[in-house]
């Protein structure tokens, strides 16, 4: 036999050397007893325990250091048990053929069958953990996705919501340099022949608020493309469907059709809401430029205007 076929004798029958033996020897004989009509009393069992254990024996070294020598307190425990006579009894009944009980060595061929088992299990737990793997492969595919579309909605949340500020930010410069233009006009042309040291710093604040206007109104102004693709733009994953912009002037077959062709494919899906994402920033950039060059124009304008109109007021002005 090879070390293999040892070991798996030896692990066969390790109870044999520990204290477990009385335990799993009893269970064993209240097994067989229920599994046949004829029933071996304890005298009779206890000396087939003794004619098995003095014809075992353990293969590898560490069954004969470690287990042998327990094997042998049993052996010996049972002999001092069991009386010449009873002794003598318990043998012959022990070899009475009709008693269907076998407590032998494993022969080779057992073992050939039992590593054939443990390969068949073994088979089946790398099956079992393969599918196992599987899952959890396809889970953590599915967690993913669902992390990467939550992270598109975020981004997109934040990008609206920075696009309707800029929008608000560019409405109050409109309305409130329209209203001082509109204040200016009603007041102050009318009179600025009574107070002609008064011009400049009028023309200074028009053209502020004009200039912010203008800026604002820029920042807020629409830019849109043609709205049309061909079939190669759609083969060549070069359209971002998710813009309106792209598509309003197409039939409605086509977009369906064209939408239907990206949803099919994965990465022309994530392609599109990563350009999505990427043009949107970019108006949003352009956005707030605009927004900056507005607030900076009015601020710093605002101030020479008031600084021109003091000066004309100090210096300029007749006094009355």
């Amino acid at each position: 036999t090879n070390v293999i076929e040892q070991i798996i004798c030896d692990s066969d029958l390790f109870h044999l050397g520990t204290p477990a033996f009385e335990e799993k020897n009893k269970l064993l004989r209240e097994e067989i007893n229920m599994l046949q009509e004829k029933r071996i009393g304890k005298k009779e069992w206890r000396q087939i325990n003794i004619d098995f254990l003095e014809r075992h024996r353990y293969f590898t070294d560490f069954g004969r250091d470690k287990l042998e020598p327990v094997k042998q307190q049993h052996l010996h425990d049972m002999s001092n048990k069991l009386g010449k006579k009873e002794k003598k009894a318990a043998q012959e009944k022990a070899a009475d053929p009709n008693i269907a009980v076998k407590m032998l060595e494993p022969t080779p061929d057992e073992v050939k069958d039992k590593e054939k088992d443990r390969e068949k299990e073994k088979d089946k737990e790398k099956e079992k953990l393969e599918k196992e793997q599987a899952k959890l492969e396809k889970d953590k595919q599915s967690r993913t996705e669902r992390g990467v579309v939550a992270m598109f909605r975020i981004m997109s949340e934040n990008h609206i919501n920075l696009s309707q500020m800029a929008d608000s930010k560019a409405n109050i410069m409109i309305s409130v340099n329209t209203i001082v233009i509109s204040i200016m006009v009603s007041l102050l042309l009318g009179k600025l022949q009574f107070y002609p040291e008064y011009v400049y710093p009028t023309i200074i604040l028009v053209v502020v608020c004009l200039s912010a206007v203008v800026f604002a109104i820029l920042a807020t102004r629409p830019n849109i493309s043609g709205g049309t693709f061909s079939k190669e733009d759609i083969q060549a994953k070069k359209i971002n469907l998710l813009f309106f912009g792209n598509f309003y002037n197409m039939e409605l077959t086509d977009y369906d059709w064209a939408m239907k062709e990206m949803m099919a494919d994965r990465d022309y899906l994530y392609g599109s809401m990563i350009k999505d994402i990427y043009f949107l920033g970019i108006v949003l950039a352009r956005k707030y430029k605009f927004i900056r060059y507005s607030y900076n124009i009015f601020m710093f304008g605002l101030i020479i205007a008031v600084l021109a109109f003091g000066f004309a007021y100090l210096f300029l002005s007749e006094p009355v």
